[in-house]
């Protein structure tokens, strides 16, 4: 299989689709992205819902002049660069038919699945392990890496806001890792550090409730620094 490789580093900017993008952390990872001078297609199952929130997040900075536009789940998946954003309960349906236009590309998911049970929020562990496991075997012919979970998405929608965490990112083929940690060094103030393989996002998916309850409960905006890392 032939992977996007350098686009994010080597001067070429790659077009970036984000499937199911709509939601809180979508349009943050398409601002943050457009902001770094990425070209972002923002998908959704309806494509007027997905032009209307492409539109409020161009208008909120206008000083920035992102490229984001809205289409259907089907045009984002034709991006070069692939991001799954849906809710973790809709992302095999909304997958399966996709699998043909995602063939042969680095699929990025983003998808955590957790459930609220009173002031917190509790990992829910799908039958394949995690939610990023579950996207490959849904798309077999793709490449799956997982990261971006542990990102308050209210910050990432924030320009205002300065970014300063590492992002882990979780990939069985080698390019796909590399690519991503590429999209994730793209945005300002984050790192990308390469966990492991795939079967290491069921650690990384569950922690993301973990963080979430302890930002609730202490009204915060925390997320994740390693220490004893080497630091360019």
């Amino acid at each position: 299989m032939a992977w996007v490789t350098g686009g994010v580093c080597n001067g070429r900017s790659v077009q970036v689709g984000i499937v199911g993008g709509t939601g809180p952390a979508g349009r943050g990872v398409a601002s943050r992205l457009a902001a770094a001078g990425l070209s972002v297609t923002l998908g959704s199952r309806d494509e007027a819902r997905a032009a209307a929130v492409a539109e409020s997040v161009v208008g909120r900075w206008p000083e920035h002049e992102l490229d984001v536009v809205g289409a259907s789940n089907e045009q984002a998946a034709r991006s070069e660069l692939v991001v799954v954003a849906t809710p973790w309960e809709a992302t095999v349906a909304t997958l399966a038919p996709l699998v043909d236009a995602l063939a042969d590309k680095v699929v990025v998911s983003m998808v955590n699945a957790m459930a609220k049970a009173g002031r917190e929020l509790l990992p829910l562990v799908p039958p394949r392990g995690s939610m990023a496991a579950t996207v490959q075997a849904a798309l077999p012919h793709s490449a799956v890496a997982a990261t971006f979970h542990h990102l308050p998405a209210a910050d990432l929608e924030d320009l205002t806001r300065d970014l300063d965490a590492d992002v882990l990112v979780c990939a069985d083929d080698a390019g796909a890792a590399t690519v991503t940690a590429e999209l994730v060094d793209s945005i300002e103030g984050l790192q990308a550090v390469v966990a492991g393989s795939l079967a290491q996002a069921s650690a990384v998916e569950a922690f993301t409730a973990v963080l979430v309850s302890v930002n609730i409960r202490n009204k915060a905006h925390a997320s994740l620094r390693l220490t004893g890392l080497h630091r360019e």
